[in-house]
């Protein structure tokens, strides 16, 4: 881990601190500057993560800068331009639109370098939308999670090359690793969720949204009708009661009733991971990066995703994992049937290949590591 030559007060600015990957991101970096001899501050609206800050040694302050309400937009403009002076900050790192507007006119006349991370290829849907998008590209450094991403700002807000950095999301491998997970925690989940034994379990984690696919991977196994095969999607719908309905009728209507199983929530994706005989993420729109793939490889999981967005760079074909095209049920079906005829040797050499390559490029530490050379650059 990089250390800090003095001690920067560098502050974050997030809307929520809730389960997702951008808000992983921002707790994992807030760790990295306080174990670096930096002073670690979260500006966010709250959340449920909030009591991780304090024992990673970082500050929490409270914001509405999850609003895209222009009046309380520019209200925490004054707040945060507030916070920079009280708090001597160095460096305002916005990790997202709404509240990268409002940082980018809070440093104006202060000492402070400002910095963004762009988490997505946000959707242009007209001049007024690309311009309140174009505050994630405002920083003096702009951090894209991948080269998809990268590509995007380039395309659409014209940005060189010198401005931005690419450093892929990462994940804790103390956590994600085959020997990290205990028996005991796999016999758990199986009894949970009622899984058949001597069944192959084909496995789709991800939020109940369209976007993510789980049609698609209902209609490959649909196709494949083997009644060896138990299907499980994990996910929350958050409030997409209608889509879930959908779900569960295709379900019922492809004869699928006992064979696919919708989980809501699991507290223990490692153990998942490890009761799954193939990882599916089947989105159907690309996604700037996506934890699925990566965390799939890292447990040494058969992973299929679709090519394109961040898995085209987090999955290598043929060697540790398979692309197929979004939206295609009948590729994705074929690619199913050909991982679980796979021998044991050949997933093993494929779990190996996997990790390593996760290892080598897609852990948190490298993240942090990554982005403690962005800060580093902008202080000097």
């Amino acid at each position: 881990m990089a250390t800090f030559p003095a001690r920067p007060v560098i502050l974050q600015i997030i809307p929520e601190l809730g389960p997702g990957g951008a808000e992983q991101g921002c707790i994992d970096v807030a760790e990295a500057i306080a174990a670096a001899g930096g002073q670690a501050i979260v500006v966010s609206n709250g959340g449920p993560r909030v009591h991780e800050l304090s024992r990673l040694g970082a500050q929490h302050i409270s914001l509405p800068v999850h609003s895209k309400n222009p009046l309380v937009m520019w209200q925490n403009v004054r707040k945060l331009k507030a916070l920079i002076r009280d708090h001597g900050v160095n460096i305002v790192h916005a990790r997202s639109r709404a509240p990268a507007w409002s940082a980018a006119r809070a440093v104006q006349g202060t000492p402070a370098r400002f910095m963004t991370t762009c988490h997505a290829p946000y959707n242009i849907s007209g001049e007024g939308k690309r311009l309140y998008n174009s505050s994630i590209v405002a920083g003096e450094r702009v951090i894209a999670i991948s080269e998809y991403v990268a590509a995007y700002m380039r395309e659409n807000y014209r940005i060189g090359d010198s401005k931005i950095r690419v450093i892929h999301r990462g994940i804790p491998l103390e956590k994600f690793h085959p020997t990290m997970v205990t028996p005991q925690r796999m016999i758990a989940l199986s009894q949970a969720w009622r899984i058949p034994e001597e069944c192959n379990v084909v496995m789709l984690p991800g939020r109940l949204t369209r976007w993510k696919g789980h049609h698609v991977l209902i209609d490959a196994l649909a196709r494949l009708n083997r009644r060896d095969i138990f299907g499980i999607i994990i996910g929350s719908d958050q409030g997409r009661t209608e889509y879930r309905k959908e779900l569960e009728d295709a379900i019922q209507e492809k004869g699928l009733a006992g064979r696919v199983r919708m989980v809501d929530h699991c507290p223990d994706m490692p153990a998942a991971y490890m009761l799954a005989s193939v990882v599916v993420s089947a989105s159907v729109e690309p996604e700037g990066f996506g934890r699925i793939p990566v965390e799939g490889q890292a447990m040494g999981r058969p992973v299929i995703a679709t090519d394109h967005g961040g898995a085209k760079e987090t999955v290598l074909p043929g060697q540790t994992g398979w692309l197929v095209l979004p939206g295609d049920a009948p590729a994705l079906a074929k690619t199913i049937e050909d991982v679980l005829a796979l021998n044991v040797n050949q997933r093993v050499l494929l779990a190996t290949r996997a990790m390593n390559h996760v290892a080598q490029n897609f852990t948190r530490h490298i993240m942090m590591d990554k982005t403690l050379d962005v800060y580093a650059e902008l202080l000097r």
